[in-house]
């Protein structure tokens, strides 16, 4: 069952690429990068200097520990990784996309349960294998022609750096991992912005996916109705941009909730590309 390309790392680098590391050419296009050692470190032997089992079954292996910050909800760190099954294959990783690492905020859901429960046991340096029983992995619906159900998975991980945001507002933190310098036009009062997104809470991650639904979002920011987070963090947002959006419940929606969507007190993170910004 060898596979070049994974769902899980596909639904993550689709919306919110990381280029730190990337080389690129005089013409600013990424040029393919050497995965080779990187992949022969996740796969060496290893010796293990710590273990520690959580009750709920996920083991973690320590080979390497870290010197810096705790992570926590609403971190968002470069890692490299691979997740294989018990047999061995390969099922996910940055390296099948040829790049060094890719951003990841821990807490929404990203990937599955079990990785947000482990990383916060772990720290920025860290270079672990954690264990990850089937019931907080992909559980009895595994993944078609990719993971069976009820499979077992064992993630291998190295905790790069913790990213600080490209920029701030009223809590409102923005990522940008790609975007075209050729494109000069910010999203401001005087545009119209269209973008994809995907956006989870802590409780229901991916309750919204545009692309799904092939149905981006537009706004101005005279529009009522929207998040005042989500408004705050797009200013300044240009075409081609891709970006993590975290949005506090304080910005978002407050003590009140969304419907069964979100619940009250609950952040919001938005996964965004920006698909056109227009004049009005």
């Amino acid at each position: 069952m060898k596979k070049s390309f994974s769902i899980g790392i596909a639904s993550l680098l689709l919306l919110g690429c990381d280029t730190t590391g990337v080389e690129k050419n005089a013409e600013g296009i990424i040029d393919p990068v050497d995965t080779v050692s990187q992949v022969n470190i996740l796969d060496s032997e290893q010796e293990v200097v710590e273990q520690k089992k959580l009750e709920n079954g996920i083991t973690i292996k320590w080979f390497e520990h870290g010197s810096g910050e705790k992570l926590k909800h609403g971190d968002c760190v470069d890692i490299d990784f691979k997740v294989q099954l018990d047999d061995g294959v390969i099922v996910d990783g940055n390296h099948l996309i040829n790049k060094k690492s890719i951003p990841f905020i821990i807490g929404f859901g990203l990937q599955t349960e079990g990785w947000d429960i482990a990383m916060k046991e772990l720290l920025v340096g860290d270079f672990v294998e954690i264990f990850i029983p089937s019931k907080l992995a992909r559980g009895e619906k595994g993944i078609k022609d990719l993971i069976p159900p009820n499979a077992d998975n064992v993630l291998r991980v190295r905790i790069i750096e913790r990213n600080k945001p490209t920029r701030e507002v009223d809590g409102n933190k923005v990522w940008v991992f790609e975007e075209n310098g050729a494109n000069e036009v910010k999203f401001s009062e005087n545009n119209e912005i269209e973008f994809h997104c995907v956006v989870s809470s802590p409780s229901n991650p991916r309750y919204v996916n545009t692309y799904r639904d092939n149905n981006p979002f537009r706004l101005r920011l005279e529009d009522g109705g929207l998040v005042p987070g989500l408004k705050k963090a797009l200013i300044n947002a240009k075409k081609a941009d891709r970006m993590f959006v975290y949005v506090p419940a304080s910005e978002g929606y407050g003590d009140k909730g969304y419907q069964d969507l979100v619940k009250p007190g609950e952040d919001i993170l938005y996964n965004i590309l920006v698909m056109h910004v227009t004049d009005k």
